[in-house]
């Protein structure tokens, strides 16, 4: 990781409310989706429907933690929060 994605990832605070940098656009793929970044230009795999529903959930989320109890079991909870601090160091998704 480079010191920006780290300190992205350190950043990442699941209480608050967060959203999908609008310079991305979602390609729904039989996986999962597809992340386009059109600032960074980079591309990232969402390999997870769940984790595409989440994702398109922050908007409307009071909190990253909210948008995850939307759509996943209790005991998945860290995986998603991991997977979305990792999207923040990827600025896929940012503080709102």
């Amino acid at each position: 990781m480079t010191d920006e994605a780290e300190s992205g990832a350190r950043s990442f605070d699941a209480q608050r409310p967060w959203k999908l940098d609008p310079q991305v656009a979602l390609r729904d793929e039989a996986f999962g989706a597809l992340a386009y970044h059109y600032g960074t230009r980079r591309l990232v795999f969402l390999k997870s429907r769940h984790l595409v529903d989440v994702v398109r959930g922050l908007d409307s989320a009071s909190s990253a933690s909210a948008a995850i109890a939307a759509v996943v079991d209790p005991d998945e909870v860290t995986t998603y929060e991991a997977a979305l601090s990792r999207l923040a160091a990827s600025e896929i998704i940012h503080a709102a």
